[in-house]
């Protein structure tokens, strides 16, 4: 069978297109993918710059020393927190009974009475040295040689190194810690009035940074009125991207079913045409082929016609075969089809797609007015914002606070200046003694080295003995200021220990334990004059301990001090009337779709008149039925063939002459006649089995296009309007996220760092750290170093005097070449010594 692939290839295309089938876009409408996420907003900080960094003190090489010293102090200092005691002290000073700060003070009473007969001994034992130096019964030499000297004085002098090494590391050490001790106490005095400015803009500055906070409102706006300005645009090009592949759908297949129509009436037409030719052509070819018929059959039927039978049947065949009067007119279906195709299906397809995907740009023009409208709503400010700063309740606070910390800074003034001038000479006393120190130190080495010297050359007979005698002079004198400076030795470092300790034992180890706070939370334990929680503004209910820990962790000022407790953030930062506004403006907004037609009403009276024209019920198999028959029953030429032979067989020229002539006639007809309507044959046979196969499709396929015109004509503006309120949703949504995002950050920003009470318990941290570990553990170390020095002083001045005896020349000496002392140094025997 022939097919029309000028008509099936548009209906296939439609056929595909519609068995698609419509279905609403759901399954991306809650999707947000188009808009995005809410971007991160930075804000500017708007908090005090002036907080104060806590305050550390780095790791370093003197820690070790320094949690030596305090497990030192913590022995010699056993009892616990004095609260009674100190409580007396504060509230009725001369009350105090000795008993009880002696009882308290049992370790270091203990350790003056040693620091006192150190004070006692040490001196009087000089004394008693000079004394007998002046009368040559001290410090003098080894009368006889005997075998275990050289033990003896290697052992002395090994002591004595040991001694002096140990007194050097102590200098060392106390060199350093009085350094260290003296370069902190500039910036720890500094910090004092650092850490009172801070605690002054604690409540008096939170006014003005509310006031910044609440202006940063104005970059979440600027964002929204930026995306707003888009908006319209983004939601048409959403509802586009929704719809498109359903409108695409159906436009195409309207493109198909356009090309089909056209194709079909083409066809239409040239089967008609062909028909009415055929019929003609019928008309005029029977005649002339009876009349052949008639002249052969009579030649052919003559008595002298040869071998004449054959033909005359064939002859009496030829006849007309396919009777074109039988079929049906089309007549009445190109009546109805009159006119059509009346629209121009592809410029209206390309029309309307131009129409569709200028959706966005309409989007954007309709909802134009709505976003003005939305954008003088996100202009105004919430209320609350307005007046965050405002109503916040701390001008009294702020004015208590600064009058409190101004008396304290006032006060304090002075005591720093006398702290800086007594650390400066505490530091040039401490030079000085860690001076004498070093200089025991450089005297001992001085004279252990030119002794050791002396006793190596005596092995030479002209050897002199001064290196031996410089060095035992080295020693005592090493001694002798070891005698000097131990006086002022032991009274700097017991004043320095009962300094420092009890500001260790008594400060820092109940302030670190927190048991400093409790005492001050015990009423009645300060005077009136010393109330810290009414110094601090704090509420009745919270005591010091409490408000310490409390913000330490962060708490808000309302909820420590005493301030108006109907401030309330949550509500200034309760933004839902705001967005509630912006939601209400956005369901105004709306997007018409009423020019898109899918269908203009040309092409759907083509398609209506297709529909009811009835070319599905055309007779094609009648049609058919006369052209498988041939336009002529007998072949022609074969017959005219066979005649030109029966001419050349027969005995009679005008017989043959007249045969001949029919031949040709037969020719003649069959190329003037015939072929042309074989030819209008083979035509209205391509026509009628292209309408034939195409005609029942395309009635149904009409029916679907038209019904799902109707259909989505009617449901467009519905998904439209569904993908545009999820769509305002979504961008509600991202813009309240902007909101959001200013609402957390101000949380955090208030809550955290500008009206937040962290400061005052970094104020009382860094407080410690500068009191305790920047200066109290330097000024412990120094003393503690100093003190290893002053009574390594006591075996330093001991071996150095027994030492400086075997330095001396000695008076006798033994014969035997064996001897210690010979074999240790090797020193020549002598039988006498001319002194």
């Amino acid at each position: 069978m022939t097919r029309a692939p000028g008509l099936l290839a548009p209906l296939l295309g439609l056929g595909l297109g519609l068995g698609l089938g419509l279905s609403p876009p759901g399954a991306g409408a809650a999707d947000c993918g188009s808009l995005g996420r809410a971007e991160r907003l930075a804000f500017a900080p708007a908090a005090r710059v002036h907080w104060l960094a806590p305050r550390v003190r780095p790791p370093g090489a003197l820690n070790p020393l320094y949690g030596t010293v305090r497990r030192f102090l913590s022995v010699v200092q056993l009892n616990p927190f004095p609260a009674e005691l100190v409580k007396t002290l504060l509230n009725e000073p001369s009350s105090v009974k000795v008993d009880e700060v002696v009882r308290y003070e049992a370790g270091y009473v203990v350790c003056a009475v040693i620091a006192g007969l150190y004070l006692l001994v040490v001196p009087i034992a000089g004394l008693c040295f000079c004394c007998c130096r002046c009368r040559r019964r001290c410090g003098g030499r080894v009368k006889t040689e005997h075998k275990a000297l050289a033990c003896e004085r290697g052992t002395l002098m090994a002591f004595l190194l040991l001694t002096t090494l140990v007194l050097l590391t102590g200098v060392v050490c106390a060199f350093v810690t009085n350094q260290h001790m003296h370069e902190q106490v500039d910036p720890s005095v500094e910090a004092v009035p650092e850490i009172l400015l801070s605690l002054r803009g604690l409540v008096s500055d939170v006014p003005q940074e509310l006031q910044a906070v609440a202006q940063q409102f104005s970059l979440p706006q600027k964002r929204v009125l930026e995306d707003l300005d888009g908006v319209g645009m983004s939601i048409g090009s959403t509802i586009h991207t929704r719809l498109r592949s359903t409108v695409y759908e159906v436009l195409a297949s309207v493109s198909n079913l356009g090309q089909a129509l056209q194709v079909s009436v083409d066809h239409l037409q040239a089967l008609n045409s062909t028909l009415v030719e055929l019929r003609k052509g019928q008309q005029d070819l029977e005649p002339a082929v009876r009349e052949h018929r008639e002249r052969l059959l009579a030649l052919l039927q003559e008595p002298g016609c040869q071998g004449c039978t054959e033909a005359q049947s064939r002859a009496g065949a030829l006849e007309l075969g396919a009777d074109f009067q039988k079929v049906s007119p089309v007549d009445d279906v190109l009546h109805r089809l009159r006119g059509v195709p009346e629209a121009n299906f592809s410029s209206m397809v390309q029309e309307e797609n131009s129409t569709f995907n200028a959706l966005p740009i309409l989007a954007a023009l309709q909802t134009a007015s709505v976003v003005k409208e939305l954008k003088k709503v996100v202009a105004q400010r919430p209320e609350g914002l307005t007046t965050l700063a405002e109503e916040f309740p701390g001008w009294e606070a702020a004015s208590r606070w600064s009058r409190a910390l101004e008396e304290v800074e006032e006060r304090s003034r002075p005591y720093l200046k006398e702290v800086q001038r007594y650390e400066k000479y505490r530091w040039i006393l401490g030079c000085v003694l860690c001076s004498a120190v070093l200089l025991v130190v450089v005297c001992n080495l001085l004279g252990l080295n030119l002794g050791i010297w002396g006793l190596s050359a005596r092995e030479d007979p002209s050897h002199s003995e001064a290196k031996g005698e410089a060095g035992a002079r080295f020693l005592l004198i090493g001694a002798g200021f070891s005698f000097l400076f131990a006086a002022p030795l032991i009274l700097l470092v017991f004043a320095t220990f009962l300094v420092g300790g009890n500001v260790q034992t008594l400060v820092c180890q109940s302030w670190e334990s927190k048991e400093l706070y409790k005492f001050a939370d015990t009423p009645g334990n300060l005077p009136p004059s010393m109330n810290l929680s009414q110094l601090l503004g704090l509420k009745k209910n919270i005591s010091i301990l409490l408000a310490y820990q409390q913000c330490r962790e962060g708490a808000a000022l309302w909820s420590v001090l005493q301030l108006n407790d109907s401030y309330d953030l949550e509500e200034h930062l309760n933004i839902s009337q705001y967005t509630a506004k912006l939601q209400q403006e956005l369901q105004n907004l709306k997007v018409d779709m009423k020019n898109l037609d899918l269908l203009s009403p040309a092409a759907h009276r083509d398609l209506e008149a297709l529909q009811s024209s009835g070319i599905e019920k055309i007779h094609y198999s009648s049609f058919l039925v006369q052209i498988q028959k041939p336009v002529v029953n007998t072949n022609m030429e074969k017959l005219a063939q066979e005649l030109e032979e029966l001419a050349r067989t027969q005995g009679s020229s005008v017989l043959g002459q007249q045969l001949q002539e029919e031949a040709q006639g037969l020719r003649n007809l069959y190329q003037e006649r015939v072929l042309p309507q074989q030819s209008l044959v083979a035509e209205l046979n391509f026509t009628v089995r292209a309408l034939a196969s195409s005609a029942p499709n395309l009635q149904v396929e009409t029916s679907g296009v038209l019904d799902k015109v109707t259909y989505l004509k009617g449901e467009l503006p519905t998904w439209a309007t569904s993908i545009l309120r999820n769509e305002s949703e979504c961008f509600l949504t991202r813009e309240v996220g902007y909101f959001s995002q200013y609402v957390a950050w101000v949380r955090e920003e208030v809550t955290q760092r500008i009206a937040t009470c962290q400061p005052l318990s970094a104020a009382l941290d860094n407080g410690r750290v500068v009191l305790c570990d920047m200066m109290a553990d330097p000024w412990n170390a120094f003393w503690f170093c100093l003190a290893w020095c002053t009574f390594f002083l006591i075996p330093s001045i001991i071996f150095a005097v027994k030492t400086s005896k075997y330095f001396h020349p000695i008076w006798k000496r033994l014969s035997s070449t064996s001897s210690e002392e010979t074999q240790l140094f090797h020193i020549p025997r002598v039988t006498s010594l001319k002194l």
